[in-house]
């Protein structure tokens, strides 16, 4: 149960307290009345006794009263009293509880269990006004005396004439009451009542000696304690001269006037409850809320009680003083404790004795002699009760009733033990005369007073309570004392902490013959389960929609609208979703009829807004009231447009996109793709357009990125950055797309959409609104749960089967990201801005659209292709600053100034439509490359930003321009996607916007043509050979070219047409080829291979060597390509700066020293001495033309593939290797082994190039002398550019495989080790003599040459790599000796 103002003590003695009648004369009525009260109103607010009373019980011992309340009452004669409340008692229990609403303003308890959060009212007033009513209006009955008389009061005003006389004629009045038998009502509780004879004496009309003489004779005739002179009215009725005197009435009287003021309200809303509030009839239900119109809740009623004048205007005691105040409650403390309490003791001790005198005589005697002298039970049974002994009635002389009527008045007085003692006894007399209402009663009270004894060990006998309520209900068929034995009971349980017996008791009492009291007893029970220890919240919710249903079926449609809305908090986000239909279609009409539309329309709201489970019908039923509400509360008012819950509308889902939508392809151009709404949104992908478009933006501001760039975001969504206000132009549109759905099952016709939009000029505050002018006049109909998108912000009108339509509107609120940045965010629930519906127009901007012809989708690997850009200028400013950034920078060109050709192109590369510049030049055998020195391209730097070469550059407005594009097909096979951004400027400065870009996208399938393959390595040949490059005997490139395409792409042979390099340092000399086969024609897996010469270049005066390159081209066909020129050279440099940006990105990955010291530094000083030592540098460009069959017509296509050789004897590819997967490492769990001794320096083995020179063969006389010495000159070259401090050792006999297979017995002689040092690329020869003993073949080269670095003179030497093996052939002069 709810919690409750008073405790449980104070509620049962509250409930049970003396009964004292009233009786006054007409003056003592008129000189109340001046106070606007009659006696037992004045008296009521001072019933209840400050102080403690005192009574001896028939032991003589002492017993205490504290906080003793009376009940004072006029005597009223009614009709016998019934089983059940009659219409008006009922009526009146309505009015007290309509009267008591839960106050708005009062706050509501937060409850938290487990998982659910719930506000609800902790106490509830309503439900203890009804009790205090119920039990204040229950008639006294015959099987209990607790609500009957005890005492009488007999008021005379000291006015009258003889008050004597008035207080004889009253007393006689009183007696006729109770002894005359014409009266069944009142019921008194003894034949000798108590009369206490009261003189009203007021201070402003009356003579105070005469009262004082009338109350001395008043003392004489009923004794000091039976009579009380009362005075009042101490000052005139004009409180407001004087100072304000406290209404101790109101609180009383108020709730009197409420119940008077809603009984013709209630009326009303009783009358109208034409249909079952849980009744869905889709039929009806539009019909339904119209008789359901709203109900004026502060509606009056001006008829007020007979019997009361509290509902008169003006103040209550006005007559009345403090002193007054304290007369009166002077009065009833004297009457109480004088005259009350002692006759109440005098009447128990009565009670007492004759009881106790009879128990002396058995059982069977004392029955027997009550049935001879006519004391037994007389059954008087009416004709409409059942037969049965719940009717037996005893007379009043019985002694069972003298046992209860003693127990009732122990009870009254707090003497609970006595008193449970009495019921106990009297219990069991009833039982075993079958009086079944008799004991049901004393069983009731027993409990009762078991409970109210202080510190007694008897447990609270919950038996007895169940008992008889049981009995009361189903043998008795009094449900009036049931509840009333219920309710006492449920208060006992709730205390005691047992909320499920309580709240099952509860429910037992519901039944259909009392709406009201089954309503507030299931919302009690509701109460209980939400009190346990561990609440049982859906069991709370729902018999609070029970107690709501019953609510609203007696007429209480304030309480059932409360309850259904605290059970809304359990059942609401649960999935319990044709229980929240229902709760908020109760709340929704319960809303409407109570004046409430806001919250009818919520509720009706959110039955839409969910994703109900309902029919297709019902569903309609529900949009039709929805409808009707909104009609209702518009009424003509159409420029009002309320908020729609349907469609449904995902507010995150919108995307706004700024700009025109791009023009389609026109004839043969292709349109650039740019962003539209058809594309999805790619994080990676708008990651790698900031980039791109942050390299154009660095590169237009001399390379350094402005410190306001914001990334251009043409299209923005949930996933953009949107927290700043994004920037459109003026005149060029603002696409909004929303995505909606219907939830429901029923189609809605959406009609007249518009974009509502808000225009501030200047400053926020000095803003306007605007509506646009209808955009879609066309119905839009949205099926049953479907999904479809529309670029506007919707203002939709609903039109249902009925063709009921209103016009409305949904605003888009869309909510930022989650904040997840500092502690606090993680902590709390924030959400950032998204300013994605908050532009700032600019003026205006240039806007370009960029067309390109003959773009072709596939290509072969290193293909080259020209293609056409057109540049359109459709705005009316001019642009400039046109650049393009691509994630492939080397697959296309726009040609430079630095790789013009230098010779016109032929007659015949146009005739061949081909995209190089070629000249005629018939290959010559033994014939030199032609050389070619070009300045590196400011394409080469590693900024991937290439300016676009148009005229002025500037476009004007309305002005295109077409320029030439060369493609390269992509050097590894497959689907690739290249992005292209272009960017472009105003001429003005200074604006919002600095820039604007243009995106595209393509995609190239490549296909595989050629694998070459080329490496390098020095030549053997004699130095001597070789004296135009200084001694440095040149260099030999082998490349290998292999045809790898698919035979099904048609390609019919490749041919090699041409061979050129490119390098600052080396160039391709000569073609060295054997057979003397120029024509190199591949057909399929045919491979071919080739080799070169390759020499240094020699230095040009007056130029920078460090950023000029030197091409070589060496021609296999009739014609000559300028590599040098547009697109080849071109491509070379693209290839290039792509190649250094790749290793840029992953030198800092791979330089990580694993060490510190010394010893690190002088290995990396070494390691660059070899690598510069063995370094080459040599691009190589393979030239080449294939043949393609196609719809029986042969093509021509040309291409190029790049090699580039950095070092000696290492092998590099045109084919970019996969990326192999590393192999899984096994953990180590022991310690590591020493690490190894300290080797030689491998890189060191080739800075020595050695040489021998020497007669192949040599004839000697061994007869005539049989040592044979033969001249040998070592030739020595430094490869290197530092001093080489060189060791040669001639002792060395070479153990290898090859050198056991010819003879070895022969000696150097003369000087036998040399140690000499070699300045940088310096050569040496040194003159050695062979000596041999006998003729054969021999190797001569075993001499061992160290070498290392002159500054390292702390390593160890390294031997250098043996060449080939020297063999000489000594013939003997004389055969026939050798």
């Amino acid at each position: 149960m709810a919690q409750c103002v008073m405790s449980v003590h104070e509620f049962i003695q509250d409930s049970f307290v003396p009964m004292i009648a009233v009786l006054c004369s007409g003056e003592a009525e008129r000189v109340t009345r001046k106070n606007n009260l009659n006696f037992v109103e004045l008296l009521r607010p001072f019933c209840r006794l400050t102080s403690e009373g005192h009574l001896r019980d028939p032991n003589n011992q002492l017993q205490t009263v504290k906080n003793l309340r009376i009940c004072v009452s006029n005597v009223v004669t009614s009709p016998s009293p019934s089983a059940s409340l009659g219409s008006s008692q009922n009526r009146h229990l309505s009015e007290v509880v309509f009267s008591c609403q839960p106050q708005e303003a009062a706050q509501a308890t937060a409850l938290r269990t487990g998982d659910y959060h719930l506000n609800l009212n902790v106490t509830t007033p309503w439900f203890e006004a009804y009790r205090e009513n119920f039990l204040q209006s229950m008639p006294a009955s015959d099987h209990e005396f607790l609500n009957h008389y005890l005492a009488c009061l007999l008021v005379v005003s000291s006015t009258e004439a003889i008050p004597v006389e008035q207080f004889l004629k009253l007393s006689q009045e009183q007696h006729k009451i109770q002894h005359s038998g014409e009266y069944t009502n009142p019921k008194w509780f003894i034949p000798n009542t108590l009369k206490y004879y009261v003189l009203l004496h007021d201070m402003n009309e009356g003579d105070e000696q005469r009262a004082e003489m009338v109350y001395e004779d008043m003392k004489q005739r009923y004794g000091p304690q039976g009579c009380y002179l009362l005075k009042i009215n101490s000052r005139a009725s004009s409180p407001e001269e004087e100072e304000q005197i406290p209404d101790p009435w109101s609180q009383y009287l108020h709730k009197q006037n409420l119940r008077n003021q809603v009984s013709s309200l209630l009326l009303n809303l009783l009358t109208c409850l034409d249909t079952h509030p849980l009744q869905l009839d889709t039929d009806s239900c539009t019909a339904s809320l119209l008789t359901l119109s709203p109900v004026d809740a502060d509606g009056k009623k001006s008829t007020g009680d007979t019997d009361s004048l509290a509902a008169a205007a003006g103040n209550h005691g006005t007559c009345l003083t403090l002193n007054d105040h304290d007369r009166i409650r002077q009065f009833i403390q004297e009457f109480t404790f004088r005259g009350l309490l002692p006759h109440i003791e005098k009447n128990i001790r009565q009670l007492n004795d004759q009881l106790v005198s009879r128990k002396g005589l058995s059982r069977s005697l004392f029955t027997a002699t009550k049935k001879f002298f006519g004391g037994g039970k007389v059954p008087e049974k009416s004709v409409n009760e059942p037969k049965s002994t719940y009717g037996l009635q005893y007379p009043p002389e019985a002694p069972e009733l003298q046992i209860r009527k003693m127990a009732d008045l122990c009870f009254l007085v707090q003497h609970y033990e006595l008193a449970y003692s009495c019921y106990h006894t009297a219990k069991k007399d009833f039982l075993s005369d079958q009086a079944m209402l008799y004991a049901a009663g004393a069983l009731e009270m027993a409990a009762v007073s078991a409970f109210l004894q202080a510190g007694a060990s008897r447990p609270y006998p919950s038996h007895y309570m169940d008992t008889a309520i049981q009995t009361y209900r189903d043998v008795c068929k009094n449900m009036m004392l049931a509840e009333r034995c219920a309710l006492l009971s449920a208060e006992i349980l709730k205390s005691q902490a047992k909320y499920s017996e309580a709240a099952t008791l509860l429910i037992k009492m519901t039944s259909e013959d009392s709406d009201l009291r089954s309503a507030l007893l299931l919302e009690q029970a509701a109460h209980c389960f939400i009190n346990m220890r561990n609440p049982m919240v859906r069991k709370f919710a729902f018999h609070m929609i029970l107690a709501g249903h019953r609510f609203s079926k007696a007429g209480q449609r304030r309480h059932a609208l409360r309850c259904y809305s605290q059970a809304m908090q359990v059942y609401k986000d649960r999935g319990w979703s044709l229980a929240e239909d229902h709760i908020n279609f109760t709340i929704g009409r319960q809303s409407f009829t109570l004046g409430q539309p806001e919250n009818a329309l919520q509720a009706f709201r959110q039955i839409l807004i969910n994703d109900s489970q309902q029919t297709a019908t019902q569903q309609a039923a529900f949009l039709r009231e929805y409808l009707y509400v909104v009609k209702s509360v518009l009424g003509e008012n159409e420029s009002c447009l309320p908020h729609l819950p349907l469609p449904h509308i995902h507010s995150s889902a919108t995307r706004v996109y700024f700009g025109h939508e791009r023009r389609l392809a026109e004839g043969e151009k292709q349109a650039a793709t740019h962003v539209s709404l058809d594309q999805e949104y790619d994080q990676d992908l708008s990651v790698l357009w900031c980039q791109l478009e942050e390299q154009l933006a660095a590169s237009a501001n001399r390379g350094i990125l402005p410190s306001n760039f914001q990334p251009t975001q043409c299209c923005l969504n949930s996933q953009t950055n949107n927290l700043h206000h994004p920037l459109a132009v003026i005149a060029e549109p603002i696409i909004v797309e929303v995505t909606f759905r219907n939830p429901l099952k029923v189609s809605l016709l959406l009609s007249n959409l518009s974009l509502l939009w808000k225009f501030s000029t200047g400053t926020p505050l000095g803003g306007k609104e605007s509506t646009s002018e209808q955009i879609a006049e066309e119905m839009i109909t949205n099926e049953d749960n479907s999904a479809g998108e529309v670029s506007i912000l919707t203002k939709p009108r609903q039109q249902t089967l009925d063709s009921m339509i209103i016009r409305g509107r949904q605003d888009l609120k869309i909510q930022g990201p989650r904040l997840n940045l500092t502690k606090e965010d993680k902590m709390q629930v924030r959400y950032g801005t998204d300013r994605r519906l908050e532009p700032i127009i600019t003026p205006p901007m240039p806007l370009m659209e960029v067309f390109f012809l003959q773009f072709p989708t596939a290509l072969l690997c290193g293909e080259i292709r020209k293609a056409y850009v057109e540049f359109c200028n459709v705005s009316a400013v001019a642009l400039c600053g046109l650049r393009v950034a691509s994630t492939h920078p080397d697959f296309f060109t726009f040609g430079s100034q630095s790789t013009a050709p230098f010779t016109p192109p032929s007659p015949r590369s146009a005739e061949n439509c081909s995209a190089y510049v070629t000249f005629p030049n018939p290959l010559q055998p033994g014939s030199m490359s032609s050389e070619t020195l070009v300045s590196a391209p400011a394409c080469s730097q590693p900024s991937g930003v290439t300016e676009i070469p148009i005229h002025g550059s500037t476009l004007q407005p309305g002005q295109s321009v077409q320029l030439p594009l060369w493609l390269r097909g992509p050097d590894q096979e497959g689907v690739h996607e290249i992005n292209f951004l272009f960017y472009y400027e105003n001429t003005e400065k200074g604006l919002k916007i600095s820039h604007r870009v243009l995106r595209h996208t393509v995609f190239i399938c490549a296909s595989r043509s050629l694998s070459v393959q080329a490496s390098a390595c020095r030549s053997s040949a004699s130095p001597l050979h070789s004296l135009d490059d200084k001694g440095s005997g040149g260099t030999l490139v082998f490349i290998d070219v292999e045809n790898v395409n698919a035979s099904e792409s048609g390609v019919r042979e490749f041919h090699i047409v041409q061979v050129s390099s490119s390098s600052q340092h080396w160039r391709l000399h000569k073609y060295i080829n054997p057979c003397n086969n120029y024509d190199c024609r591949l057909g399929s897996r045919e491979r071919a291979k080739l080799c070169f010469k390759a020499m240094r270049c020699k230095p040009h005066e007056g130029s920078d060597s460090a950023k000029e390159y030197t091409f070589a081209d060496l021609n296999l066909g009739n014609e000559q390509i300028m590599s040098s020129s547009t697109p080849c050279g071109d491509f070379f440099f693209r290839c290039r700066q792509s190649s250094v940006l790749e290793q840029g990105n992953s030198t800092p990955r791979n330089s990580r020293s694993q060490g510190s010291g010394h010893t690190d530094n002088t290995a990396s000083d070494i390691t660059a001495i070899a690598k510069k030592c063995n370094e080459l540098d040599l691009s190589i460009i393979v030239i080449w033309k294939a043949y393609v069959v196609e719809d029986n017509k042969q093509l021509i296509l040309e291409g190029q593939l790049h090699v580039a050789l950095q070092t000696i004897g290492k092998e590099a590819s045109s084919l970019i290797p996969k990326e192999e997967t590393q192999e899984m490492m096994l953990l180590r769990f022991k310690s590591e082994l020493p690490p190894p001794v300290i080797l030689p320096y491998p890189e060191l083995s080739q800075l020595i190039r050695t040489n021998l020179c020497y007669p192949e063969t040599f004839t000697h006389h061994f007869v005539k002398e049989s040592l044979c010495l033969v001249p040998v000159t070592l030739t020595l070259s430094n490869c290197s550019l530092v001093q080489i401090d060189v060791v040669i050792d001639l002792r060395h006999k070479s153990s290898s495989s090859e050198s056991l297979e010819v003879h070895t017995s022969f000696a150097w002689v003369g000087q036998t080790q040399y140690k000499l040092q070699l300045g940088c690329q310096e050569m040496v020869r040194l003159t050695l003599q062979a000596c041999f003993f006998r003729a054969g073949v021999y190797n001569l080269n075993t001499p061992l040459v160290f070498a290392k670095p002159a500054e390292h003179s702390t390593l160890c030497e390294s031997s250098q790599q043996t060449a080939s093996p020297a063999l000489i052939i000594i013939n003997n002069a004389c055969p026939l000796l050798s």
